[in-house]
């Protein structure tokens, strides 16, 4: 399928623009006597105009801080080091005082909480007795709208609210909008915010319950015989069905509920694994040497479409940024690299392990040694039209697979679900499961799964770890501060409620 094709049906029908530095936003342009908001409103197209532009707002929170930049450089995935001159080193280092890092704590929180009123204004002209959306898309731009209210204030509670347990459920937290007014509402406790976002999500499955992406999978592809419109389609780049049951394994997982996340996940897989719906990537896919698909992109259950994705990625992991690119530490292959120690033995096959490139930057001839740079290629752009072109995954199906894993107590179950994660990466799955293991095979496996998409930190966050690999020695792990993981909330937000 074309870019441009997925352009034309994702992208906004009409030019809406926003911005965060207030809350004033993309849906509220002009809307001061009401009477664009009316006609935005008047029909079908206008409602996927402003739920499209919700998917595209996205991208500013999520394209960088909140997928491969701040959020991983928080996870200690890279090379930052506590005292150099690396432009993240304040994330590195959890600087939260610092007046960079507070502002950018507060433009990711303006321009959530902005997006989550404009869906709340989205939801609430759905629900008017004589709302111009027709009962077929009804459900879809409903559902998707109360996902999408949930998925971004779980986000906000994973960064900002406390490490979750029975003896902190009742601590302060977030505020959570469900109203499209301007007042100022509470700030909830962790406990209550997971409460309305499974409220959120609960909704939104029944809603997506007939969602076509379990009839008609992800439809990737602009045939004119497909029935359904292009609002039905791409469903990988929206808030599908399988995407919620994702989300609401998350926030079980999240409150320790174990076995309601096992359920979701299994009950997920079953179906799935049938249709086929999210296939493993398959060797011509992920090794091609004209378009590799190294965001895996068949088993993303959901991520964003950033035209920009090119742009972040020389912003980030450029060769020509050198020593302020995000990179692994060490240098070129060998048993005691950083790519080594993180893929494990005899991972030299493992398409995961293909992404990163290793530039020689010196080598001492005499002594046979070189030295050099290990850069990140996974959104590295690609010359070629592919639709995963501009994906930027944020769910995948194997951190389904990595949930059973954790849930499960049948320790064949668990083997088998690291299993398939292996295989499918081409590696062999031949290490024994054990109770003493577990754990460590399974944050391993995370850890190498969700690279660039920001999930580690919130893991290691859910785990409460105090312990984890480096992103700045090789073989030592980085001792984390528990205290590290709560982002205090914003000045901007807690000096408005003074």
């Amino acid at each position: 399928m074309k870019i441009k094709n997925i352009l034309k049906s994702l992208i906004l029908i009409v030019t809406l623009n926003f911005t965060t530095s207030s809350c004033a936003d993309w849906l509220k342009v002009d809307m001061e006597d009401g009477i664009m908001e009316d006609k935005l409103f008047s029909e079908n197209e206008g409602f996927f105009t402003v739920l499209n532009g919700a998917y595209s707002s996205l991208n500013e929170s999520y394209g960088n801080a909140l997928s491969m930049g701040v959020i991983d450089v928080m996870a200690q995935y890279y090379n930052v080091p506590a005292n150099g001159t690396h432009p993240y080193k304040i994330y590195a280092n959890y600087s939260y005082q610092d007046d960079s890092f507070e502002k950018t704590s507060s433009t990711i929180w303006k321009h959530l909480y902005g997006l989550i009123a404009n869906i709340n204004v989205l939801k609430e002209h759905c629900d008017e007795p004589e709302s111009a959306l027709s009962t077929r898309y009804y459900p879809i731009v409903k559902g998707e709208a109360l996902a999408l209210r949930a998925m971004i204030h779980f986000d906000l509670l994973r960064l900002y609210g406390p490490i979750y347990s029975s003896q902190t459920e009742s601590s302060s937290a977030i505020p959570y909008l469900d109203v499209p007014n301007n007042n100022v509402v509470p700030i909830l406790s962790a406990k209550e915010v997971c409460g309305k976002i499974l409220r959120d999500l609960n909704e939104a499955a029944e809603l997506l319950k007939d969602d076509p992406v379990r009839t008609d999978g992800v439809q990737t592809d602009d045939a004119e015989e497909n029935p359904n419109p292009v609002y039905l389609r791409y469903r990988q780049y929206r808030l599908n069905y399988y995407a919620v049951q994702g989300l609401l394994a998350r926030l079980h997982m999240w409150m320790g509920n174990k076995t309601d996340a096992y359920n979701c996940v299994t009950t997920l897989l079953a179906e799935v694994e049938e249709k086929q719906t999210f296939p493993w990537v398959t060797k011509a896919a992920a090794t091609s040497t004209s378009a590799p698909d190294r965001v895996f992109s068949t088993e993303v259950m959901f991520g964003l479409y950033n035209p920009s994705r090119g742009t972040l990625f020389d912003g980030l992991f450029g060769k020509s940024l050198e020593g302020d690119a995000l990179t692994f530490v060490g240098g070129l292959s060998g048993d005691d690299s950083k790519l080594a120690q993180f893929y494990g033995p005899n991972s030299s096959s493992d398409y995961r392990r293909k992404m990163w490139e290793e530039v020689v930057t010196s080598t001492d001839e005499e002594a046979g040694v070189s030295t050099g740079i290990t850069y990140s290629l996974k959104y590295e752009q690609i010359t070629t039209d592919d639709y995963f072109k501009f994906m930027i995954p944020l769910m995948r199906i194997s951190e389904m697979y990595l949930i059973q894993a954790e849930c499960s107590n049948n320790l064949e179950e668990v083997q088998n679900c690291l299993h398939q994660i292996r295989w499918n990466r081409n590696l062999t799955s031949d290490e024994v499961v054990t109770e003493e293991n577990k754990d460590q095979l399974i944050t391993e496996e995370f850890a190498r799964e969700v690279i660039g998409e920001g999930q580690l930190f919130f893991y290691y966050k859910r785990h409460a770890m105090e312990e984890f690999a480096s992103g700045t020695d090789v073989t030592n792990t980085y001792k984390m501060l528990l205290s590290n993981y709560v982002v205090p909330l914003p000045k901007s937000e807690t000096d408005n409620r003074q």
